[in-house]
């Protein structure tokens, strides 16, 4: 088993010295060339080229920082060359077959989400075109060549899922989750949610939630301990978690101003939504650097919340009841006023006798009724 290790490992390194050879004696054939036309050929070799080397078969190593700066440096130049940049990277994503290329395929993406610029991130919020959840088509991924490959299939299925959440999400919310431009953004985001109306910001709420339960569901590393490419990976994701418990805190605290105009509607979303919240405590990342007093200060936010809005609730409910006691009281009391003639119920004529009998078929249909 060692042995059959070693030697795909083997092959994916000449794998990838061959690729990249070739893909360099191209890209220098194209520059050398000096006709007009071999512009876009130069660009797409280069791409092709910087593609390749962060994406490489190692199983181990993360890809190498300097490869990922030149993949995003093709989001500083032309609307078109963002474009095919990221199709690019989703085609090789789409056809590779191999656990490790695609698992860096997606830290590419990860990349492009929280260090992108913002044309290379317009053109990875329009890909595909439809969107919408698994349109990164890897939820039957598999790679059974190794146990390793076996064990980092089943990272690939967690991280383009987790990726489809984050992207889903941050389209409801108008910017990505996570990204330096969020960060830099706090203040207008904040302005920004205090106009929401509540059932938005209920939306908004339940859709940040989903991302810590989706984070939840990343794989038991049990022989993948000390894999480089999975830390790396875990290493972005404990950043989105942060970014997400802090645009959930954003929202809890607005809810709190707002918590006498929830409609009953929106407050049984809510503590349903801070419910699961709460139930992702323990589980999620312990992520290096950020203060315990701070995850504490989350948490105890999300309880203090669900409580206040369990108390409103329940005042809801006792006030809907003692509606619906006074209506069903007011609903008798109508229909037994029915059965008494009252004086409107009278008809003027100008002889008393039909006025007489005016009376007699009025009371007659009341006792009919």
């Amino acid at each position: 088993m060692g042995r059959r290790r070693k030697l795909r490992e083997l092959m994916g390194a000449i794998k990838d010295k061959a690729s990249q050879s070739k893909a360099a004696i191209l890209c220098k054939l194209n520059t050398n060339t000096l006709s007009s036309s071999s512009s876009s050929s130069s660009s797409s070799s280069s791409l092709h080229l910087t593609l390749l080397r962060a994406t490489t078969h190692d199983p181990f190593s993360p890809p190498n920082p300097k490869s990922l700066a030149a993949l995003l440096s093709f989001g500083l130049s032309s609307r078109a060359t963002a474009s095919s940049a990221v199709e690019s990277l989703m085609d090789r994503l789409q056809t590779t077959h191999d656990s490790a290329v695609a698992l860096k395929c997606l830290l590419a993406v990860h990349h492009v989400i929280k260090y992108g610029s913002f044309i290379l991130q317009d053109q990875l919020s329009v890909y595909p075109a439809g969107g919408g959840r698994n349109y990164l088509n890897l939820s039957n991924f598999r790679d059974d060549s190794t146990p390793v490959a076996w064990e980092l299939s089943s990272w690939v299925r967690w991280y383009a899922q987790y990726i489809e959440n984050l992207l889903l999400t941050s389209r409801l919310l108008g910017f990505f989750v996570g990204s330096n431009s969020c960060i830099v953004e706090k203040d207008r985001e904040e302005e920004r949610v205090s106009s929401l109306l509540n059932a938005n910001l209920v939306r908004e709420t339940e859709s940040l939630v989903s991302l810590l339960e989706e984070i939840c569901k990343r794989p038991e590393s049990l022989g993948l301990g000390g894999n480089r490419l999975v830390i790396e990976v875990l290493g972005l994701v404990g950043k989105d978690q942060i970014s997400a418990m802090n645009e959930i805190s954003v929202r809890v605290n607005e809810f709190n101003e707002r918590l006498n105009c929830l409609s009953f509607g929106d407050s049984v979303e809510l503590l349903g939504a801070l419910k699961r919240s709460e139930d992702c405590e323990g589980m999620l990342l312990a992520v290096p650097n950020v203060k315990n007093d701070l995850v504490e200060g989350f948490w105890g936010l999300i309880r203090k919340m669900k409580t206040k809005v369990g108390k409103e609730k329940e005042s809801n409910n006792e006030l809907v009841a003692t509606m619906r006691v006074e209506r069903e009281s007011f609903s008798e009391s109508a229909r037994f006023g029915d059965r008494v003639l009252r004086p409107s119920d009278w008809v003027r004529f100008s002889s008393a006798r039909l006025a007489v009998n005016a009376f007699h078929l009025s009371t007659s249909q009341s006792c009919a009724r």
